[in-house]
């Protein structure tokens, strides 16, 4: 390849005028960077065009990373800083010989500094510069982030044979929290578990909802790494032996990342759970939830009341805050006083009254639920009914002229108002209060950009969960894997749901008591649709796939 400027390339090309290179080199004179990147800008160019001319002045293969092969030894011989800094993606590595994904061949340093530091004979092939990006996150991930600090680690851990005590506040440690804290921002994780095992430290992202290893460390940094997050979470650091909890607020890019840390004491040692609340991920939307046509029209009754009870139920992680802070957002409006007692404020929000729940300073549910009910509310939401006391509190507030959110972990809609029983609230109470509840949990979608239609096999085992016989031809969907969801299928979360409003026959079968089988039969004859039926109707519109519905809420007696 002959050593050619990328501003004579496009100006041969024609792509660009000489007085538009000239212009383009005093603004990169000025603010630095990559001319291409100027150009793009400034908008004198796309990137198409600067790789359109790339690839036929130059004769050089253009490719689409989605779908080229990644070899794992060449990402191996890239240091990741290297990578990003010249903007490329190694891609194979054979022998001498390692193929490079660029969007500029033409940056000779760059391929001059990659082929020292690999002793390996490059050879460019083009790539848009957001398919680089993707791929460097997708193939280096957080190993690439913190390969500089772990090495560092291990040079500093040993002098002599002996191994080194390392402070929390050293800098390799400090900016390998950071940057796992960071990297689980960027991929949009819920959780970040980290785990004392017998020879090393695993970490754990949470992704849609599914658990994946991203890194693992040696076994000496375990406790520096505690102490880190300890301290930053302002817990106790020399407290072992018992659960902490703490929490982080940090800016991530601009914006406020609110991050809730739980330590375990085990018997390898404290694990962490650091739980994310990204508050900008989140669009606070009713009609962006999910919620089907037929449900949603039974739940916008149910807060459009003056006063009664809406429940929303489900397991840790399925979405019921969102819910609630859903509708929170849909009602909220200056005639209305609007409270909340929470633990935590997991979003905050204009022109509502939140209050964070500190059982170390006496402030309880309970005790917040009482001092709100004395604040002239319209409408209160109470983050969790979690014991008797706050639940009799909440429901003669619903009795009393105010409208109340909650939530409960129950299996079901019909599970909430025997729950609500079991804890010792009076059944006539619970009918005369309860609206309504909504039950969900959260099932991850197919990816849009590798999504694809099948038919579904005559003797498929799917075809008895969805109750449909093999004479019936049904068409479903799959994402067959591409960059966009690192190649699992999926991209992204969506709640199916099972919507409960109380009749007047089951108020009737509440008060007595009647049996959770007879309740459910009754919201039946209500015209209740099940989270398996709503989920096999998601499945069927293409959203998610009866896998997915199955593995969240299939329960064996179904």
């Amino acid at each position: 390849m002959q050593r050619k400027r990328l501003g004579d390339i496009l100006v041969d090309a024609g792509k660009i005028t000489p007085a538009q290179l000239g212009r383009a080199l005093e603004l990169q004179k000025a603010q630095g960077g990559r001319l291409g990147r100027v150009l793009i800008t400034a908008g004198m160019l796309r990137e198409d065009d600067i790789l359109e001319a790339l690839e036929k002045q130059l004769g050089i293969l253009r490719v689409n990373l989605s779908e080229v092969v990644i070899h794992a030894d060449a990402v191996e011989s890239v240091p990741l800083a290297l990578a990003e800094r010249y903007a490329v993606m190694p891609i194979r590595r054979e022998g001498r010989r390692l193929t490079l994904a660029t969007t500029d061949p033409t940056n000779f340093f760059a391929l001059d500094d990659i082929r020292l530091i690999t002793g390996a004979e490059v050879t460019p092939v083009l790539a848009a510069e957001a398919d680089i990006k993707n791929a460097l996150r997708r193939h280096y991930g957080v190993k690439g982030v913190v390969e500089k600090d772990v090495s560092r680690l291990k040079k500093e851990a040993r002098d002599g044979g002996a191994v080194q005590q390392i402070s929390a506040e050293d800098a390799p440690i400090v900016s390998i929290v950071n940057s796992l804290i960071a990297q689980a921002v960027k991929e949009k994780a819920s959780d970040i578990h980290i785990e004392p095992l017998d020879d090393l430290v695993r970490v754990r992202y949470r992704v849609d909802g599914l658990l994946r290893e991203v890194v693992t460390f040696p076994r000496h940094t375990h406790a520096p790494l505690l102490s880190r997050i300890k301290i930053m979470s302002d817990m106790d650091i020399a407290e072992k032996r018992l659960p902490q909890d703490g929490r982080i607020n940090i800016g991530e890019n601009g914006r406020e990342v609110d991050v809730r840390v739980s330590t375990l004491p085990t018997i390898q040692g404290e694990k962490v759970v650091m739980r994310i609340l990204d508050r900008r991920a989140v669009a606070l939307n009713i009609n962006g939830l999910g919620i089907s046509d037929a449900n949603l029209p039974i739940f916008k009754q149910l807060y459009a009341c003056a006063y009664g009870m809406v429940l929303v139920t489900g397991p840790t992680g399925s979405g019921k805050s969102t819910t609630l802070y859903s509708v929170l957002a849909e009602i909220n409006a200056p005639a209305k006083n609007i409270i909340t007692v929470e633990d935590p404020v997991e979003y905050r929000m204009n022109g509502i009254n939140q209050v964070q729940v500190n059982a170390k300073a006496g402030l309880t549910f309970a005790n917040g639920l009482r001092s709100i009910l004395r604040q002239d509310p319209n409408v209160v939401m109470v983050g969790e009914i979690r014991d008797r006391e706050t639940a009799d509190i909440a429901v003669r507030a619903a009795l009393t002229g105010h409208l109340v959110f909650s939530t409960l972990h129950t299996n079901d809609a019909v599970g909430a108002i025997t729950r609500l029983i079991d804890m010792g609230v009076e059944s006539f109470l619970v009918a005369s209060s309860v609206l309504g509840v909504v039950a969900q949990r959260l099932v991850r979608t197919i990816c849009p950009e590798c999504k694809a239609p099948y038919l579904l096999a005559p003797q498929a085992a799917e075809r008895v969960f969805m109750g449909v016989g093999p004479e019936t031809e049904v068409t479903l969907y799959q994402g067959a894997g591409c960059a966009h969801c690192n190649f699992t299928g999926y991209k992204g979360r969506l709640a199916i749901h099972e919507v409960i409003a109380l009749t007047p026959e089951l108020r009737a079968a509440v008060a007595r008591q009647a049996p959770a089988d007879e309740l459910f039969a009754k919201a039946r004859a209500g015209g209740l649709v099940t989270m398996k039926e709503d989920g096999i109707s998601k499945a069927l519109a293409g959203k998610t796939t009866v896998e997915e519905i199955i593995r969240v809420a299939y329960s064996g007696g179904e």
